[in-house]
């Protein structure tokens, strides 16, 4: 099919993320003009149910009229103000105050940025500054993980353990240490229980401080479970071992919930879910559901307090953007929080959360699929050319990127990860028949799929 009037501009106009750019020249963008609910619309009318929220993202659905409102209401009273140099505002404070109230361990203060990988990219500026202000000047190292997502600026792609993030940007930076990913599936020895699984990558963790030197590491970075690295769920009991292993090298515990705040996991954050007391916290994403751009840091009192004396110190806390806590952003992420709260947000996930982990793991009995896995309204399926021996597919082939694209045509935007994994996060607001009807959708896929393979002779 030709490319549309719209596909032709794009294609020499935009610069487009995650894609491969040759190949897009012949296939054009798929352009999507409106959106309701769980359901976006191309420009030929043909509707999807967006399986991704976005980008793991728009928990609301799309089209809520009281978030365009507030921030229409806050955009004619006031457009802009910036935090710099002891300016404020009221939607800056009063978000700061919710974020405070309803975050899962003691707050002191919340920094406002624009995207998750700002937001990373601030924790780390924040850790070497508590450091020198503590005297410690050579604990500087962060430990990220393999498969780790934590954003796409120089420091936040270099947390992130995925190859086409450093491949051809002179990256990571070196101060950037990975352990290893728990994913039990692909890492797990022969004949080794989940539990002696958890207990080897804490012996690793303790084995990489140990080697690099734990006067030198400042902290951890993790989400709570890994989203983009291919939604793999971390082992029993992961969290808890690995807790011990930092605190006993003074080493925080930045919990990166961009993808699991706000009710993706069942509970308000990921981290209340898998049982763990971060230093720090990133939020993005759902905080405004993805309505208007706004990220935060949250920062434990004692970090908040050495911050604030060696600003004293040397009289400036020499950091910000110039859209630091956006009066409309913020306004709308205010709103955003008060809505999940009214419509018990986190109570409807976890309502129709069994419903979505059913369907979900009904895949698991396809013959592609070789991993279902998943928890409240998020999961993840590997396809591989062999279930028994897990034997995966030849990356070469594409398979999961052609499954994919067989569910668009099916009308189910998913995402397709490194390692033929395919992602699945609706909105929040998803209801049990919006489920069953994504993953129809989806199994039609998941058939054509297999008779694709079939046909290229791809199963062993």
């Amino acid at each position: 099919m030709p490319l549309s009037n719209a596909q032709m501009r794009d294609v020499e106009s935009l610069l487009h993320p995650y894609t491969n750019l040759v190949k897009f020249r012949e296939t054009g963008p798929m352009v999507i003009e409106r959106g309701q609910g769980v359901r976006v619309y191309d420009e030929h009318g043909k509707d999807y149910i967006e399986a991704m929220s976005g980008l793991w993202s728009t928990a609301l659905g799309w089209g809520e009229p009281v978030l365009a409102d507030v921030a229409a209401e806050q955009m004619r009273k006031l457009s802009f103000a910036h935090l710099f140099s002891g300016k404020s505002h009221e939607p800056g404070i009063a978000l700061a105050e919710a974020l405070k109230e309803i975050a899962p361990f003691p707050v002191g203060k919340v920094f406002f940025a624009n995207s998750g990988s700002e937001a990373n990219d601030t924790q780390i500026k924040l850790f070497w500054y508590v450091n020198n202000a503590r005297g410690l000047p050579q604990k500087k190292k962060i430990i990220s993980r393999v498969k780790a997502y934590h954003g796409v600026t120089m420091v936040a792609a270099s947390l992130t353990g995925l190859p086409a993030n450093h491949k051809s940007w002179d990256l990571p930076f070196e101060f950037v240490k990975f352990a290893s990913c728990p994913h039990y599936y692909r890492a797990a020895e022969a004949g080794e229980s989940e539990e002696q699984f958890t207990a080897r990558m804490a012996a690793e963790l303790q084995a990489l401080i140990e080697r690099e030197g734990p006067e030198t590491i400042a902290a951890m970075i993790a989400e709570p479970l890994q989203g983009a690295g291919g939604v793999i769920l971390p082992p029993k009991g992961y969290f808890q071992a690995i807790g011990p292993v930092l605190a006993k090298y003074d080493i925080a515990l930045i919990d990166d919930e961009v993808i699991t705040g706000f009710g993706r996991t069942g509970n308000w954050f990921g981290c209340e879910t898998y049982g763990f007391q971060p230093a720090s916290m990133t939020v993005a994403k759902a905080l405004s559901s993805s309505y208007l751009p706004i990220s935060a840091v949250l920062l434990s009192p004692d970090l908040c307090d050495t911050i604030e004396e060696e600003s004293g110190r040397i009289g400036n806390f020499g950091h910000g953007f110039t859209y630091t806590g956006h009066p409309v952003c913020a306004a709308v992420a205010l709103k955003t929080i008060e809505l999940y709260r009214e419509r018990d947000i986190v109570g409807h996930v976890r309502r129709v959360a069994p419903r979505f982990q059913a369907r979900l793991a009904r895949l698991a009995e396809h013959p592609l699929v070789g991993e279902a896995q998943g928890i409240g309204l998020i999961g993840g399926i590997e396809l591989v050319a062999n279930k028994q021996t897990k034997e995966s597919f030849d990356p070469a082939k594409f398979v999961a990127p052609t499954v994919f694209n067989f569910a668009q045509e099916e009308g189910v935007i998913s995402r397709a990860l490194m390692g033929d994994r395919l992602a699945f996060c609706p909105p929040l607001v998803i209801t049990e028949a919006e489920i069953d009807e994504l993953f129809d959708r989806f199994e039609r896929a998941l058939d054509r799929g297999l008779d694709w393979a079939k046909r290229e002779g791809l199963l062993q």
